[in-house]
């Protein structure tokens, strides 16, 4: 999620990813999660979580992209990659979760799930994800950052014997676009796979679930390098047709993984249509109304903060759920969007100024 790269308006495009995500967790907490067609199409707003990943994969591939171009055979240094990772998503992440338990030391829960001791090591550790019973009240969101630090991991895992073995250090984009899209299919495979009987259904929020958005990035970044033109507005429009679709009983229910593993993989595809058909545009980089919109202050302002604001919102919906009196599952989604993104934004800056000078 984080690093907003060279184009401002891929800085901005995370705006609209953060805002997306608010959305649907003040639907789910207000009780506007129903088994029909607006209270899936509430549900369906979490597809920020995939521009999020589609955007990390362009931009952690690109420089991979840019090397073979040039044919230098000199790719990322590993040790930098990694800890530049490390200091970008760890100090923030850090922060907000020690807030957050701090925040239940005085604060009742009706769940225990994540409590104490080994709740704590693993959020800090980002490994709340594998068993069920992990993810703590006011961090749930956490388990899309858990799966895409499982990609910063693989990326250089994937990427150099691509680049020196497959395409021998030379510009092959025919090869890149074959072996990634040959990698498109895992996670389809792994959706499959886990809905079946005798599997550990957390396994449905593993990383090669989601696997395919971020190597829809990568692909986005081998493309934006053969495309002169990628015109917004049809562009767009099969996004938004694409996430109307996605709120279709064919998609499955109203969260984040179907029961159903072709369902699943229907509304995940179709995400990864959304994400690309807003993000690709912007890679172009064609001077057009999207590009402008994306690229304009406020929306570049609030990009910048964007995984902060990622990283509190949910917390403060549950302080803004208590100060209304809104109980669990009732309330006005409108209310508990605008309020919690207004009370998240300044939290969000203070929180990204304070951190800044680790990474930068």
């Amino acid at each position: 999620m984080p690093d907003s790269g060279r184009k401002p308006a891929l800085t901005g495009i995370r705006t609209v990813a953060a805002a997306t995500v608010c959305l649907t967790h003040a639907a789910f907490w207000t009780g506007h999660y129903t088994d029909d067609y607006a209270g899936r199409l509430f549900a369906r707003f979490e597809v920020g979580v995939t521009i999020f990943f589609v955007l990390s994969g362009y931009l952690l591939f690109s420089p991979w992209v840019r090397s073979l171009r040039a044919e230098s055979s000199v790719y990322p240094p590993l040790r930098r990659y990694a800890w530049h990772r490390v200091r970008r998503i760890m100090p923030a992440y850090v922060m907000t979760v020690g807030a957050v338990y701090v925040i239940f030391v005085f604060r009742t829960d009706s769940s225990d799930l994540g409590h104490g001791m080994s709740g704590l090591i693993r959020n800090l550790t980002l490994t709340q994800v594998y068993g069920f019973g992990h993810l703590h009240t006011g961090l749930t969101q956490m388990w899309s950052l858990a799966a895409e630090v499982v990609y910063y991991v693989a990326l250089p895992v994937i990427a150099w014997p691509l680049a020196r073995y497959v395409c021998r250090d030379r510009w092959r984009p025919d090869l890149l676009i074959v072996v990634l899209g040959g990698l498109l299919l895992v996670s389809p495979v792994w959706t499959f796979a886990t809905h079946g009987d005798g599997v550990d259904p957390t396994a449905r929020l593993w990383a090669p679930a989601f696997a395919s958005w971020f190597v829809a990035g990568m692909l986005l970044a081998v493309l934006g390098r053969l495309i002169r033109s990628w015109p917004a507005t049809p562009s767009v429009a099969v996004a938004a047709g694409a996430f109307v679709l996605s709120a279709g009983a064919f998609a499955g229910e109203a969260t984040i993984v179907p029961n159903d593993a072709g369902a699943a993989v229907a509304k995940h595809t179709l995400y990864a249509v959304v994400a690309v058909g807003l993000i690709g545009p912007l890679v172009v980089g064609s001077s057009d109304w999207w590009s402008r919109l994306c690229r304009s202050r406020p929306m570049v302002w609030l990009g910048e903060i964007s995984y902060e604001f990622f990283l509190v919102h949910v917390m403060v919906l549950e302080l803004v759920m208590d100060l209304r009196g809104y109980r669990v599952f009732t309330g006005s989604v409108l209310f508990a969007f605008v309020v919690t993104s207004a009370i998240s934004v300044p939290i969000a800056w203070v929180l990204h100024r304070a951190t800044s000078p680790l990474w930068r």
